[in-house]
């Protein structure tokens, strides 16, 4: 449909009525539905610039989701607080607004940089409603005066609400979506912890498993010593040898620390820009941004810390940050187990031990007379000058006797 410019035909409008129809039973992807309304909205304006914000309801802010300029970048990541700007004012009062000039004066107006809205003479802005209440705002605009009839605002404001429904029903399917895939990730890092491969290696796995299950350019675990008063990198998918050799960090002087000391994760908006942050010339140099970093919490204590990082300033949802401490107390629960089983191995060795050192007692107080107390420090005494275990010590006198009983 060619762009419509001034005041629109029955038919016009008809046709426009009936790709909404096209598009509410065609489209289910969220990114798909934008696109759709920002071609609608640019055919029946002739814009120059169209925007699409949805509310974050984990957040409170307005997100910019869709655009018809490339802002690539820019989307998901331009905010703003429900009555901050037009385009705030219009999602918290329900009511669109239309300026022919000079919209940028308007008391209301907010600029963004990477956006030059401050170019943009009029602009209508119009609430996408759902259920009574707006979900997010279209926003339309010319480079240079231009006059928005009733009927178009009509139309756009009909367009808004006849999609509300489909945006919000598309917004659920693609977090479905995405929740499926994080769910498939999560059950992987589960079979890890049920397999019986070493630490290392389940730890390995976790964090290659969660760099792409959140799209993260870096993502570690990190554990506390066993003074506890440090956190050392366990495992990190990075290829980067400075962050691979990062020093340990102090629980009681790092950010990091401080998720170990409050049981809380820590959201760090950019690293680069942080002083609390000791490494920001390695953060400038690996090219990190945002900073998400959970507790690993096993019995309501935190043994660990995973971090991720993002390569572009990001806001971390509050569902990035539930799935990441899901994991998180999946990876603590890996590093309990494999204490535990290690504890189980060593008393096993141990009560081997004793019985060897038992039965190797028994032979030196036969074959030599010796006493009970004499006989067990020779063995360690042997030990000690040897450097070999009691164990070892203990096998040698076992076997040495049943060689003589041989001969």
């Amino acid at each position: 449909m060619a762009k419509v410019k001034g005041r629109l035909s029955p038919s016009d409008e008809l046709k426009i009525m009936r790709r909404i129809v096209d598009i509410t039973t065609s489209e289910t992807e969220l990114d798909g539905v934008l696109n759709e309304v920002v071609k609608t909205a640019t055919d029946i304006t002739g814009a120059d610039s169209v925007f699409v914000y949805l509310f974050d309801d984990s957040h409170g802010t307005l997100v910019l989701r869709a655009s018809k300029t490339p802002h690539a970048r820019e989307l998901g990541k331009i905010t703003l607080k429900v009555g901050e700007g037009i385009t705030g004012w219009v999602a918290k009062t329900n009511k669109p607004v239309a300026i022919p000039e000079k919209a940028f004066e308007d008391h209301r107006f907010k600029a963004f940089d990477v956006l030059a809205e401050d170019r943009y003479e009029a602009l209508v802005s119009v609430p996408i409603i759902y259920k009574g209440k707006a979900i997010g705002v279209i926003n339309v605009q010319h480079r240079k005066p231009h006059e928005y009839p009733a009927n178009v605002q009509n139309l756009l404001s009909t367009i808004a609400s006849q999609l509300g429904g489909v945006i919000e029903h598309a917004r659920l399917f693609t977090d479905t979506k995405l929740k499926a895939l994080q769910f498939d990730s999560l059950v992987k890092v589960s079979q890890t912890i049920t397999s019986e491969k070493y630490l290392d290696e389940i730890l390995s796995l976790i964090v290659v498993v969660t760099a792409e299950m959140l799209n993260s350019k870096i993502c570690s675990i990190m554990l506390l010593d066993q003074k506890g008063t440090e956190l050392v990198i366990k495992a990190t998918q990075s290829l980067s040898e400075d962050y691979k050799k990062k020093p340990n960090l102090k629980v009681d002087s790092s950010m990091t620390g401080e998720v170990i000391k409050t049981r809380k994760p820590l959201v760090v908006g950019d690293v680069r820009h942080e002083k609390r942050y000791f490494y920001r010339d390695m953060a400038v140099k690996e090219g990190l941004s945002s900073m998400l970093a959970v507790p690993m919490i096993v019995k309501d204590v935190a043994v660990g810390v995973i971090n991720i990082y993002t390569k572009a300033p990001h806001v971390f949802t509050r569902q990035e940050v539930d799935v990441l401490q899901m994991v998180a107390n999946q990876a603590a629960v890996a590093v309990e187990n494999t204490k535990l089983m290690e504890e189980a191995l060593k008393a096993k060795e141990a009560l081997e031990t004793r019985k060897l050192v038992e039965r190797a007692k028994g032979v030196l107080m036969k074959m030599q007379g010796l006493s009970e107390d004499a006989a067990y420090r020779m063995i360690n005494k042997k030990s000690m000058d040897t450097c070999r275990s009691m164990k070892e010590i203990a096998e040698s006198i076992l076997l040495m006797a049943e060689f003589q009983r041989g001969g």
